[in-house]
């Protein structure tokens, strides 16, 4: 289906150029069609926040919180003045809580990009081992890259859906072009894919050293996949050693010292046109060495975290600009994979252009190199004084602190996959999330505060919502499994129970109708309003149903693909899981420094737990 096509201006030289009005148009061409997003009743959404603090709080705690909840939404009090408020920012705003969301979660968040924030998606590995096929792959990779690019230009992307309904394609053109930029106190987000002369140009980086590589031809046409790997040729051929500064290290840090650090590096006019080449660029490529190889058993793992974070100092964190929207990592070994910012991208659209990676890499090159001599790829330079030198020693000591402390562990459980669910009529991914909280109940004998994604893209302008996995069903299903003196049938009837409790919530969230956005725009609406935080948000029950523990996502795709990112908290989890058919991939990571969490044996709980799960749903003769 092709919502809207854009009609292709004459051939010339600013043909791959795209004014600010074609793309509003584009965008516009892409969102009509998605509804507002709604501001859901206050008094549902206060209910439910009740009944997802169950779960979580004895009942001394729970009736306090009940008090103050009720207080909270009297008629007339504090919440409906708050209610009125929002109501009226939706009527006057594109969406009522993206801009606030983008700016809370992800601007104003201080901690590091890395492992902390940017999502990495790990894919197959691909059949080659040296540097020649390497760079072979990785013109074809750009190719792809620039054909799916090409497709959002023209408007002529086929717009997803999402159980019969379109979905808001606003995402796609911010994902090129596009960069963090870091401040002082909160950070930016820029576009330059929106300027006048729409950039034409992509980063490598090898050896910890950049280029700037012009991707379309003098007469607007894109390169063809010879033109780049002879283009790449030249660039391995100019970054033979390693002896350069990692200057890329420096976007790994803490965002107030990175903000600081930037101010300095941007003085110098050298310096300020290397980044600005670096923010301006369609997206990165990273041309890695080899995962540093322990056993079979680890590659998986050390593969993902490779993409998530580069291996640290010694390895390859100094090929990646943190900042940067898109990096395309491809490694000697064949190891390959997608490192993304999340202000302007989100896990859906990345796997849709991966897809298409995918199945664009399986076609041959469909044209011959022009006979035209092409630019020499230019190098970006940087000047180093002593404080930029002290600023990039002091990043590289913080980066290997947290790779050393962050635990990555990535399986694929091959025993059943999203059929076994479908087969007996539960959703697999409300399967898996159940599954999830008997393993940490397992491991940790509690339940915890965990969210799983949800797509707010069926209305314009919409990013995501939490959907909390911890209900009254699954805490009764994670206290009756383990217990002998409960039936086989009892027990399969609470998990019923738990899987469709949270289908129910899947469905709400889905709707709009989740509870952690609309609760974050009544506390936002109070500080734009002037007003005291209220007093149900420093309730010691709201910062522990915000403490984040368990922290999931699940990234369908049609690939073997595995995405990683690192816990939310310093004492918990993240979990990461792709289902196929038969077999469902997982990441898990944690932090070392915490004693309590452990990523391998929270694997091996969860891949116990399945089977177990298996046998009570599909019992054996």
């Amino acid at each position: 289906m092709i919502l809207c096509r854009l009609q292709p201006s004459a051939p010339s030289a600013r043909s791959a150029w795209r004014t600010r009005a074609s793309l509003q148009q584009q965008q516009q061409c892409w969102s009509s069609s998605a509804p507002p997003q709604p501001v859901p009743p206050l008094s549902l959404t206060l209910q439910r926040y009740l009944q997802a603090l169950e779960p979580l709080l004895p009942p001394d705690e729970l009736s306090h919180s009940r008090r103050m909840v009720q207080e909270f939404g009297r008629p007339g009090g504090l919440g409906s003045r708050l209610q009125k408020g929002l109501e009226i920012r939706a009527r006057h705003t594109r969406n009522w809580i993206t801009d606030w969301w983008v700016q809370w979660a992800y601007l104003e968040n201080r901690e590091p990009l890395a492992v902390h924030s940017n999502p990495a998606i790990s894919l197959p590995r691909r059949d080659f081992n040296d540097w020649r096929s390497q760079l072979v792959f990785a013109s074809k990779l750009i190719a792809a890259v620039l054909d799916f690019k090409a497709m959002v230009d023209r408007g002529q992307l086929p717009v997803e859906q999402l159980r019969g309904q379109s979905l808001c394609m606003e995402l796609y053109p911010l994902m090129f072009s596009s960069c963090r930029i870091p401040g002082p106190k909160h950070d930016s987000v820029a576009h330059y894919g929106r300027s006048r002369r729409t950039p034409t140009h992509i980063t490598v980086v090898r050896n910890y050293q950049f280029f700037q590589l012009e991707v379309y031809n003098s007469d607007g046409s894109r390169m063809t996949e010879s033109q780049i790997h002879a283009q790449l040729l030249r660039i391995r051929s100019q970054s033979w050693k390693t002896d350069k500064e990692p200057m890329g290290i420096l976007t790994s840090e803490h965002r107030h010292t990175w903000g600081a650090a930037y101010n300095r590096l941007l003085r110098d006019k050298i310096n300020r046109e290397s980044v600005r080449a670096i923010e301006t660029g369609l997206f990165s490529l990273c041309l890695d060495s080899p995962v540093m190889r322990i056993s079979d058993e680890k590659y998986a793992s050390r593969k993902a975290a490779q993409v998530l974070h580069g291996g640290g100092t010694f390895s390859n964190s100094g090929n990646r600009w943190f900042d940067k929207t898109l990096q395309f990592v491809v490694g000697e070994d064949g190891s390959w994979g997608l490192l993304y910012e999340q202000a302007t991208a989100e896990g859906p659209p990345v796997a849709n252009l991966l897809h298409h990676v995918l199945e664009y890499c399986e076609k041959p090159d469909p044209k011959r190199a022009p006979l035209v001599p092409l630019p020499m790829p230019k190098k970006l330079y940087f000047y180093i004084d002593r404080e930029i030198k002290r600023d990039i020693e002091l990043a590289k000591q913080n980066l290997d602190i947290l790779i050393n402390d962050l635990d990555v562990n990535v399986f694929n459980f091959k025993r059943f996959g999203k059929e076994l669910p479908k087969r007996n009529k539960m959703s697999p991914n409300a399967f898996i999330q159940v599954a999830l909280q008997l393993s940490y109940y397992r491991v940790h004998s509690e339940v915890c505060a965990s969210c799983d994604m949800a797509s707010q893209r069926m209305f314009r302008g919409g990013l995501t919502e939490y959907i909390r996995s911890p209900t009254k069903e699954a805490l009764a299903f994670v206290l009756a499994f383990d217990d002998p003196s409960v039936s086989r049938e009892v027990k399969l009837q609470l998990f019923r129970e738990a899987v469709e409790a949270y289908v129910a919530l899947t469905d709400l969230a889905l709707k709009g109708h989740g509870v952690d956005r609309h609760l974050l725009g009544l506390k936002l609406q109070a500080i734009e309003q002037g007003l005291s935080i209220p007093k149900v948000f420093m309730d010691t029950a709201y910062g522990l149903a915000t403490h984040w523990k368990l922290r999931t996502g699940q990234v369908p795709a049609n690939t073997d693909s595995v995405m990683c990112f690192g816990p939310l908290v310093p004492d918990g989890y993240a979990v990461c899981y792709n289902p196929q058919a038969d077999h469902v991939h997982f990441s898990i990571t944690a932090f070392n420094c915490c004693e309590e969490t452990n990523a391998e044996t929270m694997a091996a709980t969860v891949n116990a737990t399945l089977c177990e799960l298996q046998e009570m749903v599909e019992p054996g003769p």
